[in-house]
C-alpha cells in the first residue's frame, strides 16, 4: 500500500477493514477508532441532558463535541474526494464531478453530512437544543457503514420494500376502518374520547397493535364486542412484518451460503486447496458474515465429497 497515490491510500484506509486485503492494520486502526468516538459522543450527549454533569463539565463536553466535528468534518471530506477510488465506479463514464455528487447522495454519505451539519448551522441559526440534540444522534448511524448485522437488516428492508409498503397500507386500512366502526358505536355514550373518527384513530392504533393502554375503552356492549375482535384481528395483521423480515431473513442468509459452497467449489476445481486457496476463502467467509464453524463444516463436506468419501482432516479448517 506504501506505492499506492495519496488518495488510493485514503479510500483503502476509510473503507471498512472488512473489504481491505489482510494486513492493511491503518484501516483497521481508523475503524476502531472511529467507532469508539461516535460512542462517545452519544455518551457526551445523553450526560449533557444530566443539570449537574451539565453545569460541571459542560466546556470540556463542548469541547469535545468540538473536537469531534472536526475529525467527522475531515473524514466526510476526505471520503467525498476520494470515492473516486472504488473499484466499482472508477472506470466509469462519468467525471470526477459525478462520481463525487454520485457518492454525496448516497445514503450513508448523507448520514455523514447530518452528522455535522447541526454544529455548523448553529453557528449561523437559533435553533432548538432539543433538535440539535436528535440531530447529533444520527452519528450512531455511522456505525451501520462497520456493522454486517445492520447492512444486513438494511439489505432486507430495501429487497422487501415493496412488500412492507403494502403490509403497512392493508394495517393503516384496517385502523381506519376500526376507528370508524368504534367512533359509530361508542359516539354517544363517550362523546369526549370518541367524538370524532381522527379521535377514535389512537384508540384503533393500540388496540391494533394489542398494546391496550386502557386510557380509552369502550363501554357499551356492542364497542366491547367490536374492541375484541379487532383486537384479534390485530395480533394477526402484526405478525405479517415480522413473517416478512424473518423470511427475507433466512433467505438472505441461504444466498450467502450458496455463494460460499460455490466459491469454495471454484477453489477447489484443482483436486485441492492451497494455502492461498484457504486464505481467500476465509476472507470471503468474513465479507458474507458466515460463521467460522459453518464455514468450515461447508468446505469439509465438499472436500469430502470430491475425495470420494474420505474422513476430513485437520487441515481442512479454516483457522
Amino acid at each position: 500500500m506504501s506505492k499506492l497515490p495519496l488518495r488510493a491510500k485514503s479510500y483503502r484506509i476509510l473503507r471498512p477493514y472488512m473489504e481491505n486485503q489482510a494486513g492493511e492494520w491503518p484501516s483497521r486502526l481508523f475503524d476502531t477508532c472511529l467507532i469508539v468516538l461516535i460512542l462517545a459522543n452519544a455518551i457526551a450527549m445523553m450526560l449533557e441532558t444530566v443539570p449537574d454533569i451539565a453545569h460541571r463539565w459542560g466546556t470540556a463536553l463542548g469541547i469535545f463535541d468540538t473536537l469531534s466535528v472536526t475529525i467527522f468534518t475531515i473524514e466526510y471530506i476526505t471520503r467525498v474526494w476520494c470515492c473516486v477510488e472504488n473499484p466499482e465506479t472508477k472506470h466509469a463514464e462519468k467525471s470526477l464531478f459525478k462520481q463525487r455528487l454520485h457518492y454525496m447522495l448516497s445514503p450513508m454519505a448523507i448520514v455523514d453530512l447530518i452528522a455535522i451539519l447541526p454544529f455548523y448551522l448553529g453557528m449561523f441559526i437559533n435553533l432548538d437544543l432539543r433538535v440539535l440534540r436528535i440531530l447529533r444522534l444520527t452519528r450512531l448511524i455511522k456505525l451501520g457503514r462497520y456493522s454486517h448485522s445492520i447492512q444486513l437488516l438494511w439489505q432486507v428492508l430495501r429487497n422487501e420494500s415493496r412488500t412492507l409498503f403494502a403490509a403497512m397500507s392493508v394495517l393503516v386500512i384496517i385502523m381506519t376502518f376500526a376507528a370508524t366502526g368504534i367512533y359509530y358505536l361508542e359516539r354517544e355514550q363517550q362523546p369526549e374520547v370518541f367524538g370524532s373518527i381522527p379521535n377514535a384513530m389512537w384508540w384503533a392504533l393500540v388496540t391494533l397493535t394489542t398494546l391496550g393502554y386502557g386510557d380509552v375503552i369502550p363501554v357499551t356492549p356492542m364497542g366491547k364486542v367490536f374492541s375484541g375482535l379487532v383486537t384479534l384481528l390485530g395480533v394477526t395483521l402484526y405478525a405479517l412484518p415480522a413473517g416478512i423480515l424473518s423470511s427475507s431473513f433466512t433467505a438472505q442468509l441461504h444466498i450467502r451460503r450458496e455463494r460460499f459452497r460455490a466459491l469454495v467449489n471454484d477453489a477447489m476445481a484443482d483436486g485441492y486447496l492451497t494455502d492461498n486457496d484457504y486464505h481467500h476463502i476465509e476472507k470471503i467467509r468474513e465479507l458474507l458474515y458466515l460463521d467460522k464453524e459453518e464455514a468450515e463444516l461447508i468446505v469439509q463436506l465438499l472436500k469430502h465429497r470430491q475425495d470420494g468419501h474420505s474422513e476430513p482432516t485437520d487441515d481442512d479448517s479454516l483457522g
